[in-house]
């Protein structure tokens, strides 16, 4: 079975770019992989006076970690949607990294994947470009065919 991962910002276009890949996937009749990268948690601490830093709560991180996952499986029930009305078996999968380009990449070897298909840009805006966008890392570092969607 051809097995394809459809990573996902939740942006408009990367939404657009679902819709998209869904319809490439029944035509091949293809399982789909939904993935959706969420930034590690970093906090931010305060010097105090003395030079001590203030450390972030694990009350605190436990509820950006819970949040960020559920504000996760928002982003990918359109995945899911997609994937049951085309017909076709979908699994989601939420992983935390900085390096977005490398979790998707590392999803695709881990599910076998055929094919990666993704949004030419998403949220990244100005930082994008001056860093350069995960979609273009993705095209740099892949060893399997990338399908980039407009």
């Amino acid at each position: 079975m051809y097995k394809i991962l459809v990573p996902t910002d939740g942006s408009e276009i990367s939404q657009q770019a679902v819709k998209q890949g869904m319809v490439f996937a029944k035509a091949l009749n293809a399982k789909v992989f939904g993935l959706h990268v969420i930034p590690k948690f970093h906090a931010v601490t305060e010097k105090m006076d003395e030079g001590f830093e203030v450390p972030t709560s694990p009350a605190l991180k436990k509820r950006v970690d819970e949040e960020s996952k559920a504000r996760a499986r928002e982003i990918l029930a359109p995945v899911e949607e997609e994937a049951k009305g085309a017909g076709l078996e979908c699994e989601c999968i939420v992983e935390t990294n900085d390096a977005v380009y490398e979790e998707i990449l590392d999803a695709a070897r881990k599910k076998n994947c055929d094919l990666i298909i993704m949004a030419s840009h998403g949220h990244a805006g100005v930082t994008g470009l001056l860093l350069g966008s995960e979609t273009a890392k993705v095209l740099t570092h892949a060893k399997l065919p990338v399908l980039i969607l407009r």
